[in-house]
């Protein structure tokens, strides 16, 4: 402080900043992608292990022998199914009844804000199916939760069959101090949805649906099943809830013990862990990268996804049947949830002791925030060395300004003061396009199609690329207002407030949701730091373009597509591209996504604020 309040060192920094700021803004970003990439090594990402006491051992003797029960509830749950045309719910009752569970339905409605081509929906209509297992040590304060989507064709059938099963044993124990709750929820998401607000008694998404006639305690976790044959080969399991949220670190840990203890072979994002081969590195980068675009998304993974906002741990577990020699059949699949179950009705709070924000390279490495912030830091310093830049340039041409005014040179002096009110045309068209992006889509669709051969969901996309293409377009809407901006004063003001805009607007994001922050940030960051009326215009603004949102989430499928090993060309991937803009419409107005909302009134209008700056005359 005492060297900054020297006004000698205060000018010899600025002079540094001034004349480093290029070379300094390219080694903190090449510091940031380093940083990033060195996240995968193993020094840099320790051993998991249980913070929890409570599930500090894997020491309990599972007992669940039900597995050729498990299967015989499956096909007799299969057949109903296929004689219902959907979900069997007198059947599940009267299962669940006989089983001695408290037995409930709950029959729910969602008209979707345009039709979803993909499940071929537009009114939807179910009824979820609810069992509870009332602890007989307890005063039903606590429960915990296991489910099992009820999907559409032969899928999850086995799911539903050892959930029923595990009911049926847990039914006969006594050491129950949390009830249990055996869910079956239609139409996978939205039924998960309308249960949680219904047992809540909250009304977020507009769900409509009948009250909740029973309920347990608070829920502490919960587990969703997903499995599809009779035999797995490996479990897959999922973390990434709703808006990148992720459950406790010690929950996935818990899993991992016991797919161990019983010698289950345990994946995730499809991965195995490999740290003692060669190409270790590229093995956990590849798992770490999938792990960032998942997040990045938004989208729950899986129905355990929407547990996680009521501050409720839950994982989704995948049963994998593939070409390998081992196979596991549903007693040690049962034997597994058993002893999950039972650790977690030990615990005596909340699970809070373990992280909560982290990566994983596998499931046997993470990295906790405090190592992978750091990437994302150096990235936003790039942003800030370059708004210091022009600040103290517009700070010199100010001093510049006050000295013709006081040698009387009044008009020279006015002529170079930009006016703040030149700035106020573009920052009003930029986040008038962001709210034309975000409300325009979904509320013209009647429009378009009444005008247009399109559906509903095809005009809801072309609208919103309709919009977003539109918006680059608007310099030269805007330079009539801006005829007064000040010359070089203007644009570098506009490129200030846009460099302070976009680097709140990613801090705040990381915060949230890290992997959607670091990609943002990863594209746009350079393409900002360049962005002049100065220079080559033309290559300049193809950086711009390709730093786009829009831009980044194709890339980001391309990318996705390959680290999954499955290229996509390009026509398969414009299919996907389009595909994932409705999704996110609909996840948002579903589910209350954030992603969708973000870059239509935030990364999208301080993007064209760049825009505006290129092409600043």
């Amino acid at each position: 402080m005492g060297l900054l309040s020297d006004p000698h060192c205060r000018r010899a920094l600025s002079r540094l900043v001034l004349r480093l700021n290029t070379p300094l803004c390219a080694l903190s970003y090449v510091a940031g992608l380093g940083w990033f990439l060195a996240l995968a090594f193993q020094p840099l990402a320790p051993r998991t292990y249980m913070s929890e006491n409570a599930m500090g051992s894997t020491m309990v003797e599972e007992q669940f022998l039900f597995g050729e029960r498990a299967l015989s509830y499956a096909r007799e749950f299969a057949g109903h199914k296929k004689k219902a045309g959907g979900t069997p719910v007198a059947w599940l009752e009267k299962t669940m009844w006989n089983l001695g569970l408290e037995v409930h339905r709950q029959p729910f409605s969602r008209t979707l804000p345009f039709p979803d081509e993909t499940r071929e929906r537009y009114m939807v209509k179910g009824t979820n199916v609810y069992g509870v297992l009332r602890a007989p040590r307890a005063a039903s304060t606590e429960a915990l939760v296991l489910s099992a989507p009820c999907s559409e064709g032969p899928r999850n059938n086995q799911a539903v069959g050892l959930m029923l099963a595990l009911a049926s044993y847990f039914r006969g124990q006594i050491y129950w101090a949390k009830d249990i709750i055996f869910l079956v929820n239609e139409h996978d998401l939205l039924g998960m949805e309308a249960w949680l607000e219904a047992y809540h008694d909250v009304n977020i998404t507009e769900v409509r649906s009948s009250g909740m006639l029973g309920r347990a305690g608070a829920i502490q976790a919960a587990i969703s099943l997903e499995l599809s044959s009779d035999v797995v080969t490996s479990f897959d399991v999922a973390v990434e809830g709703l808006n990148g949220q992720l459950p406790n670190l010690d929950l996935l840990n818990l899993f991992h013990a016991f797919c161990q203890k019983n010698g289950l072979l345990c994946t995730i994002q499809g991965k195995r862990s490999d740290w003692d081969s060669l190409p270790a590195y590229a093995h956990s980068l590849q798992t770490l990268l999938l792990m960032v675009l998942a997040q990045a998304s938004g989208r729950p993974r899986g129905d355990h996804g929407l547990f996680l906002r009521y501050r409720i741990e839950a994982i989704t577990l995948r049963g994998i049947n593939s070409f390998r020699q081992y196979k596991y059949d549903m007693t040690t699949v049962g034997k597994t949830l058993e002893g999950m179950f039972r650790k977690l009705n030990n615990l005596l709070e909340r699970l809070h002791q373990s992280y909560f924000f982290y990566l994983l390279p596998s499931l046997s490495r993470f990295v906790s925030i405090g190592v992978y912030m750091p990437a994302f830091g150096f990235l936003i310093l790039v942003l800030v060395l370059k708004a210091l830049d022009l600040w103290m340039k517009l700070s010199k041409c100010e001093a510049g300004s006050a000295e013709r005014l006081w040698d009387g040179d009044r008009a020279a002096g006015e002529d170079a003061r930009p006016g703040t009110l030149a700035l106020v045309p573009p920052l009003l068209i930029c986040h008038a396009a962001g709210l034309a992006l975000y409300f325009l889509p979904v509320l013209g669709q009647r429009v378009a199609t009444q005008h247009f051969p399109v559906s509903e969901s095809e005009a809801v996309v072309l609208t919103v690329i309709a919009i977003y293409v539109a918006g680059m377009a608007l310099p030269h809407s805007t330079h009539r207002a801006l005829a007064a901006g000040g010359g070089d004063r203007g644009w570098m003001a506009l490129k200030l407030l846009a460099l302070l805009s976009l680097a709140v607007q990613l801090g705040c994001l990381a915060l949230l949701n890290f992997s959607l922050g670091f990609l943002l940030a990863a594209t746009m960051v350079p393409a900002a730091a360049a962005a002049a009326p100065t220079g080559p215009r033309v290559l300049l603004a193809a950086l711009l373009v390709l730093a786009s949102p829009a831009v980044t989430l194709l890339l980001a499928i391309f990318l996705q597509r390959e680290l999954v090993e499955a290229p996509a060309s390009a026509a398969e991937g414009w299919q996907l591209f389009l595909a994932a803009v409705a999704e996110g419409l609909l996840q948002h107005h579903l589910y209350g996504s954030l992603l969708f909302p973000f870059l239509a009134l935030g990364a999208y209008p301080c993007w064209l604020l760049f825009w505006n700056v290129l092409f600043w005359k």
